[in-house]
């Protein structure tokens, strides 16, 4: 049932042989995927991995959550082309706290035996010897197994003297070693939970794999464990899905507003929302191929990418925020009452415009023409005459109302929150500020 699931809605990668074989069983599977707290936030790429444990859980098994707080501080060479900077302790620890936080808003954690469980492997790294773990755990892997992996190989795929030196071409100690403190993660959840499936991006499978074999050669006789892997989120061109013009798209308001968040999967591309609205959502597929119907019928109407955006929004902030984002979207778009936003949304949708202060007394002293040429210092018209033109020519806006004449006092405009003016001069937009 998982595996169907996960490959209608394009997630499925690539499994161990026996994997779906095991989901069948009839005992709930304790399947783990990791998280590395390199950030005080999780982002819309950890978000494609998080929805791997929803539709875990939503199968009747029992998603299992690391944090790496262990393996945080070294990082995963998978995927990177050049070594991690490394976080101190107490960073790790809010960083910790932040994801816990965030993952408890996707899965239900109780103790049925589907309930979700958040574990941390600094717990049993923390009084783990190097000698220990030489002896107990690095035994059991050669150097050649280690070396034969993707991730692995690329970084040393450079000449001997740049690996040899440490240079960019090349992988140090520790980060070759993370595959081996992520296959003992595995093992230890093996032995302590009875986790015997360990998911993640189809980039992890070097990993996962070093886990599976770690099972087998340090858990007995008869101890087997598998691997899941999902598909990697990227754009119809090929390129990283996640990323927008600010940088990474996080799952923490305090560091991409709702309003923006909502905006990023508003303006998903055609060419990627079909893919991306079976993957962050959890929409049936009836619902998704009518959706889907609808919008091939009307693109300009942008059927899926609102669909996609307000379910996402709601999960991931909560039905207020997707709300708010939908009407403070209509009013970026030209719709929708400016008046009613609150200060924060209000510099959100504003926040790509060019902004000016001006004092409540020039603001007072001067003609509309005056305030928005010499006032903003020339920024939003270099002469007064140019904004008269522009006023003759029916294309000055301030605060959705049309002006008639140039010559208004400034004074006379209402002003947003007893602070702002919303300028529209043709397509453009720019946001004044008065100051006392």
């Amino acid at each position: 049932m998982l595996i169907e699931e996960l490959k209608w809605r394009g997630m499925f990668q690539d499994a161990m042989p026996g994997t779906a074989e095991h989901l069948a069983s009839a005992a709930p599977v304790s399947g783990y995927i990791g998280f590395d707290p390199t950030a005080a936030s999780l982002h819309i790429g950890n978000l494609a991995s998080i929805m791997l444990l929803v539709h875990l859980q939503r199968a009747g098994h029992r998603p299992v959550a690391l944090v790496g707080g262990a393996t945080g501080m070294i990082g995963d060479p998978s995927g990177k082309s050049a070594e991690r900077n490394l976080l101190d302790e107490d960073t790790l620890r809010a960083n910790q706290a932040g994801i816990g936080r965030q993952l408890q808003k996707f899965l239900d954690f109780n103790d049925s035996p589907t309930g979700a469980v958040l574990v941390n492997n600094y717990d049993w790294f923390k009084g783990f010897g190097y000698l220990q773990f030489l002896r107990d755990v690095g035994k059991h892997l050669t150097v050649n197994y280690m070396m034969a992996k993707d991730s692995v190989k690329r970084r040393v795929g450079g000449s001997d003297s740049s690996a040899e030196s440490g240079g960019a071409e090349g992988i140090s100690y520790t980060e070759f070693s993370y595959q081996l403190l992520q296959g003992y993660d595995f093992f230890h959840l093996y032995q302590t939970l009875g986790c015997t499936l360990q998911m993640g991006g189809s980039d992890q499978w070097g990993n996962i794999t070093t886990g599976t074999e770690l099972i087998r050669r340090m858990g007995g006789p008869e101890a087997k464990a598998y691997a899941l892997t999902g598909q990697l989120i990227t754009k119809a061109d090929g390129s990283k899905y996640g990323k927008s013009e600010s940088g990474a798209v996080w799952l923490d308001p305090a560091l991409t507003s709702p309003f923006q968040f909502y905006q990023f999967f508003l303006n998903s591309a055609d060419a990627d929302v079909k893919k991306l609205i079976r993957v962050f959502t959890l929409l049936p597929k009836e619902e998704i191929e009518r959706l889907e119907v609808e919008h091939d019928a009307a693109p300009h109407q942008r059927i899926l990418q609102k669909a996609l955006a307000q379910d996402v929004t709601t999960r991931v902030h909560s039905a207020e925020a997707a709300e708010a984002a939908i009407a403070a979207s209509q009013v970026l778009y030209g719709g929708g009452d400016l008046a009613a936003l609150d200060e924060a949304t209000l510099l959100d949708v504003f926040a790509g415009t060019p902004r000016f202060a001006v004092s409540a007394e020039a603001l007072g002293a001067a003609d509309v023409a005056t305030l928005l040429s010499e006032g903003t210092g020339g920024g939003i018209f270099s002469s007064k005459g140019e904004a008269r033109k522009m006023v003759q020519n029916n294309g000055l806006k301030i605060n959705r109302q049309r002006v008639a004449d140039a010559q208004q006092p400034a004074a006379e405009l209402p002003l947003l929150l007893g602070k702002y003016l919303v300028v529209q001069k043709g397509k453009n937009y720019a946001l004044v500020h008065v100051v006392a």
